[in-house]
């Protein structure tokens, strides 16, 4: 089975996740999307597969997030876009894509429901 899996080593349910697609035999293309940012037109087919509004993906918890005021609802989907294309450590992790679907695998146990 094809898997993608949009990875932080640091993050726990991220290597989580990655050490349930290796158990059962799938080794996944592995995207460091913070070392490699994601671009907004990449961004946005990401979220649409997964099937959620940005705003679900986000992580609230980062600095950054609320230094750009980002839980403020005036904010847009554009502009949420770009801050999440400059500041790739917005977008929550991991995220793993197969043929069956898209989702944040939080807790990484969700990554089962993909395959």
């Amino acid at each position: 089975m094809e898997a993608t899996i949009y990875h932080n080593p640091r993050c726990g349910n991220s290597r989580g996740a990655l050490a349930l697609l290796r158990e059962r035999g799938i080794e996944p293309a592995i995207v460091d999307y913070l070392g490699h940012p994601l671009d907004v037109t990449a961004l946005r087919k990401l979220v649409a597969r997964v099937g959620v509004p940005l705003r679900e993906l986000l992580r609230t918890k980062e600095a950054v997030y609320a230094e750009l005021d980002l839980g403020h609802p005036a904010r847009t989907e554009d502009e949420l876009y770009e801050a999440v294309a400059r500041h790739p450590i917005l977008l929550n992790r991991p995220i793993v894509v197969t043929p069956k679907g898209a989702l944040l695998c939080r807790p990484p146990e969700r990554v089962l429901e993909l395959l």
